[in-house]
């Protein structure tokens, strides 16, 4: 089956998006398991600053066309879940 070009562009920039949000997935689970150490607030900045930066890439894509609005908000809605587990683990320690 062959893709169009806009077809093409669209999956590349999922994967792009997706790929961005494993690597915030990854600081996220970093931080995990590592609860024994204090809570870092330039660690917190960092995962906030990667957070916002993943949200402005996702409205950009979906006024391109690229992404459908409700894939991006899927996407922030998965990681925002591990990020409030992550500060719940914080205030339960």
């Amino acid at each position: 089956m062959e893709h169009t070009e806009e077809q093409t562009y669209q999956v590349k920039a999922l994967e792009l998006l997706k790929a961005d949000a494993e690597k915030i997935e990854q600081l996220i689970k970093v931080q995990m398991d590592n609860l024994t150490l204090p809570s870092c607030p330039l660690y917190e900045e960092v995962l906030d600053t990667q957070m916002f930066g993943l949200s402005r890439e996702i409205d950009f894509a979906v006024k391109l066309g690229l992404i459908e609005r409700e894939t991006g908000k899927n996407l922030m809605d998965t990681l925002e879940k591990k990020l409030s587990i992550l500060h719940e683990a914080y205030t339960n320690k």
